[in-house]
């Protein structure tokens, strides 16, 4: 079967776009409200729950997207046996998943106190709220999760995110009026696991319509099925230190510090995690295109695109890193108070980290959509073990700049060199590596350059007031890209980029494109 890359590509961009902004804006609205209604304490303990229970999310460990990735050649060949018996595998596996999650959930109840330097929020017990997540998070995996697998492989995010966005702006409006007006952090929780339950069944739903002839029966070969299982094991093993690295800062915050200190600093992240998640749309709204062309294309034409990719995103993360730097701290004044605001240095390590976090997420989609994971299986390990080692040896004398710079060197000295020699050793020429380390390097020192430009452009603007927060914010996105303009406008991969845009985007040109889509599930998708 042909998909329709870009076509889908933009479809999934503008719906998980549109998703994603609702989930920062609602979010950005309750924080603000559990703030003045709660108090800050329960700002760090909801961080605290969620950085723990990250631990034991297996979806964001990775083995969906192991599934999903056993799909794009059967789906290329029209394959409905073995999609057939994929599903069965995964609903099987799934359902081991939720078991899995609940006993280990169950086995880190003792050690709750010990993961908090003081006490609780008066009133609150923490082992029922501690349960309540749990039951959130394993819940999901009993209900039907090896349906989306389907729509993701289709390249259609843009189903899941239409179901997510209804329920989840249901959902938010919910939390504010039980913050506002009841103040119940129990029942608080339970709004959210009831419309985790609703997007799984209401997917689930959508799933089956748009592909009935797809349903969990059959048998795979035995050597087919222990290939998929290696490849679910060896991914686990990667996504679980990733996760390790990404929830690391959270707890070592939170046990060395307290959980006042772990609010103000997850006020910083919310804001950087913002904007990783509208990054990750677009990476992940072009990467099962990516891995559909991986299996059908040559090494040489995926490097092309590698380049094409890296050059448009880096010149996106570029932008949005001059943007943080100069709008983070009066945008903080504004929403949060000078009283819960850090220095300008730890803002300073908040962007270098979200560039350098950037960055990874980059290559990273291309060994994802490669799946390369038994190959790259020890890397995020050495990382993840570096940046909780070194975590540990300065947060005592360093506090959050020790916990940021920690993640820092790790990903610039361990996660991205070690990447680029994995992709070029197994999925990308050889001999192209040194041309890409060229091409990395540039587009990084283009983006210390709009920062340092932005930077001193918006030092003219001192007020902390919403129209110098706007004028700043213009600021500091024009000059960059002016920058960026200047030295890739007329590079030859920059305008390849752009005339792939043009010839599949216009609406002239998609007609052009889907006259030569074959007939078949391909084209009643639509």
């Amino acid at each position: 079967m042909k998909l329709e890359r870009t076509r889908n590509a933009t479809r999934n961009i503008v719906f998980d776009g549109t998703l994603e902004m609702a989930n920062l804006l609602f979010p950005f609205v309750i924080r603000s409200v559990m703030l003045h209604c709660l108090g800050t304490e329960y700002l760090g303990l909801n961080g605290l729950f969620k950085s723990l229970l990250t631990f034991l999310n297996l979806a964001e460990l990775g083995v969906g997207s192991a599934m999903v990735f056993s799909m794009y050649k059967p789906i290329a060949e029209d394959d409905t046996r073995t999609i057939c018996a994929l599903l069965r595998l995964y609903r099987t596996l799934y359902r081991i998943i939720g078991l899995v999650i609940a006993m280990l959930g169950l086995l880190l109840i003792p050690v709750l106190p010990g993961l908090i330097k003081g006490d609780v929020p008066a009133g609150m017990n923490l082992y029922v709220l501690y349960l309540m997540n749990l039951g959130n998070t394993v819940v999901t995996y009993w209900l039907f999760a090896y349906k989306s697998s389907l729509l993701q492989a289709h390249q259609r995010r843009d189903v899941i995110s239409k179901v997510s966005l209804a329920v989840r702006i249901t959902e938010y409006t919910l939390k504010i009026l039980i913050l506002v007006f009841i103040r119940d952090y129990y029942l608080y929780l339970s709004v959210q696991l009831l419309s985790q339950i609703t997007v799984n069944v209401l997917t689930a739903v959508y799933a089956s319509r748009m592909y009935p002839r797809y349903v969990p029966e059959g048998n795979l070969p035995k050597e087919k099925r222990m290939d998929i299982l290696r490849r679910v094991r060896d991914l686990f093993t990667s996504k679980l230190s990733a996760t390790v690295f990404d929830s690391a800062d959270t707890l070592v915050i939170s046990a060395f510090m307290g959980l006042t200190v772990l609010a103000l600093y997850q006020n910083y992240y919310f804001v950087i995690t913002a904007l990783r998640i509208m990054l990750v749309v677009l990476l992940n709204a072009c990467m099962a295109g990516v891995g559909n062309k991986m299996v059908m294309e040559s090494r040489e034409a995926n490097y092309r695109d590698l380049e094409k990719i890296s050059l448009l995103f880096s010149w996106v993360l570029g932008v949005s890193s001059s943007m943080l730097l100069c709008v983070f701290q009066p945008f903080m004044n504004l929403w949060m108070g000078e009283e819960n605001m850090l220095p300008m240095g730890l803002v300073l390590c908040f962007v270098v980290y979200y560039y350098s976090m950037g960055a990874n997420k980059l290559v990273n989609m291309f060994k994802d959509a490669a799946g390369i994971w038994r190959q790259d299986r020890w890397r995020p390990l050495t990382a993840a073990l570096v940046n909780l080692g070194l975590n540990l040896a300065t947060v005592r004398w360093l506090g959050l700049y020790g916990v940021l710079l920690s993640s820092v060197i790790s990903i610039v000295a361990i996660q991205i060199p070690w990447l680029f020699h994995n992709l070029f050793r197994e999925v990308f020429p050889r001999e192209q590596l040194g041309r890409y380390i060229r091409l990395f390097c540039g587009l990084t020192a283009a983006a210390l350059a709009s920062c340092t430009a932005s930077w001193f452009a918006c030092r003219l603007f001192t007020l902390d007031t919403w129209p110098a927060l706007i004028l700043n914010a213009a600021v500091s996105f024009l000059v960059p890209n002016l920058i960026y303009f200047a030295i890739y406008g007329r590079n030859h991969v920059f305008r390849e980029s752009l005339s792939q845009l043009k010839r599949n985007i216009l609406p002239g040109n998609r007609k052009t494109q889907d006259a030569d889509t074959p007939v078949g599930e391909g084209r009643t998708e639509e």
